[in-house]
């Protein structure tokens, strides 16, 4: 099995000219009102996707050889969905699912993961919110209950409201004590500038004080629905007993699962027209390194070239052969921590350098970042470099999917995401079939747009460096 589009929008549970693949690989048409569609078989783990009566999806990869499972309830909104007067509401549900639902306590549903020695938590991120446990098989359809719970019957109390509007502002407190977030931060801000992917996930003190309990009660009322759930599971698990039970649960909460569809797509798969600055942003703090990030505009998620972005980032700054680790850290004794990274979202994303180093150099590392991305655009890399890079990104990768974590995120973020499922031989094609041409290309394409730098440290940028300060 190789790469299957998903149908992410539209009522429609089977598009004419679907295949599923058999255990053999032979392709065969999904029969009418079959309710499952069997993605592949990924060293022996069977991927099969539902669509539940309301809209509701379930994506799950059995993992022969397992005894636990991980299983994720996803919301496909994130902190770019907000609307004015409800910034930081997503990333407050998040707290507050875990305050109490009409049927548990908060420390009912903490204990209900401890007393089988599970672990429970929730991520909020830009474009999508994950609710996801890991316990052993024998207790998946408690995690299905207790997440179910939470997800559908929060009670969004107002004294719970209160408290964890302290806690929040506690962790975005700590969340500033640190230069590097801080400066990641910054310089994602400044990057996409007044798009709504520029703001922070977790709001700022100011919205947090100033949000209200009807705005984050609104915003629970909108997006927690049966169709905008998307729920995956890998591990030890079988794909129809998940159904069923993910079904009644939710029924035992009362969703109306009559008549949904899953929604039309609300955001663009088009890059956005977001052309970056040509800024140096100095944020001063009593530190003692600089931290420094130099980037720009980078790929949206659905791009082609998001493999030959992986590949790049091996090279230039993703690992300790890398460019970047090797000019500025081994031959130069200038930093600790360097590294190059990229993130990608639905209409936008970025591309950025990091690094660390005393006050006194910020100048001079600011330089060789620049100086590494022009010359990977201008010369290219070595053919021992393009088989470096995939040799580390095709063992990183194949590591990583021996988590059941890793699997369930890897089949939220093909629902919620890319629309395209692909398995572990065709991900790895992919990369294995990027040139070293397409690299250069994509790297020329990052060095001739607007650079931005955004420093946190003691650092006075001299008036002649060449970068407009805001």
């Amino acid at each position: 099995m190789a790469l299957v589009p998903l149908p992410l929008h539209g009522s429609d549970h089977r598009p004419d000219g679907w295949r599923g693949a058999s255990a053999q690989d032979a392709h065969a048409p999904i029969e009418d009102g079959d309710p499952t569609i069997l993605h592949g078989e990924v060293g022996g783990a069977l991927v099969r996707r539902s669509v539940l009566p309301g809209g509701v999806r379930v994506l799950t990869e059995a993992m022969p050889g397992q005894r636990s499972a991980t299983i994720g309830f996803w919301i496909g909104v994130g902190s770019r969905d907000e609307a004015a007067g409800q910034h930081g509401s997503t990333h407050f549900l998040e707290h507050l699912l875990f305050k109490g639902t009409r049927r548990r306590t908060a420390l009912e549903i903490a204990s209900a993961f401890d007393e089988v020695g599970g672990e429970s938590n929730a991520a909020t991120a830009k474009e999508n919110t994950c609710y996801f446990a890991r316990v052993l098989d024998s207790d998946l359809d408690l995690a299905i209950d207790v997440i179910a719970d939470m997800v559908t019957s929060a009670v969004l109390d107002e004294d719970e409201l209160e408290q964890e509007r302290s806690v929040i502002l506690e962790e975005i407190a700590m969340d500033g004590d640190d230069p590097a977030d801080v400066a990641h931060e910054k310089f994602v801000a400044a990057v996409l500038g007044e798009h709504a992917l520029g703001r922070p996930i977790g709001g700022t003190p100011e919205v947090i004080l100033a949000i209200g309990r009807d705005a984050v009660v609104d915003h629970y009322r909108r997006y927690y629905t049966p169709d905008e759930l998307v729920i995956t599971a890998a591990g030890s698990l079988d794909h129809d007993a998940v159904c069923a039970r993910v079904l009644e649960a939710l029924r035992e909460a009362g969703w109306d699962l009559d008549g949904a569809a899953i929604p039309a797509p609300r955001r663009s798969t088009e890059p956005a027209e977001i052309q970056g600055q040509h800024t140096m942003d100095v944020i001063r703090r009593p530190v003692e390194q600089a931290n420094i990030i130099m980037g720009c505009p980078g790929i949206v998620a659905t791009d082609d070239r998001r493999h030959t972005m992986s590949v790049l980032n091996a090279v230039l700054g993703g690992g300790m052969s890398s460019r970047l680790f090797q000019e500025i850290r081994e031959k130069r004794g200038l930093v600790y921590s360097t590294y190059s990274f990229s993130a990608a979202y639905s209409d936008a994303g970025y591309f950025g350098m990091y690094a660390g180093c005393s006050p006194a150099k910020t100048g001079q590392v600011i330089a060789l970042l620049a100086q590494e991305l022009d010359q990977l655009a201008a010369d290219g890399i070595t053919e021992e470099e393009l088989r470096k890079a995939v040799g580390q990104l095709s063992g990183g990768m194949v590591l990583a999917l021996e988590d059941p974590g890793s699997r369930m995120s890897r089949l939220g973020r093909a629902e919620l995401v890319t629309g395209v499922f692909q398995d572990i031989d065709e991900s790895l094609a992919r990369i294995r079939a990027v040139t070293r041409q397409d690299v250069q290309d994509l790297a020329r394409e990052l060095a001739g747009r607007r650079r931005t730098v955004t420093v946190v440290g003691p650092f006075d940028a001299p008036e002649d460096f060449g970068f407009t300060r805001p």
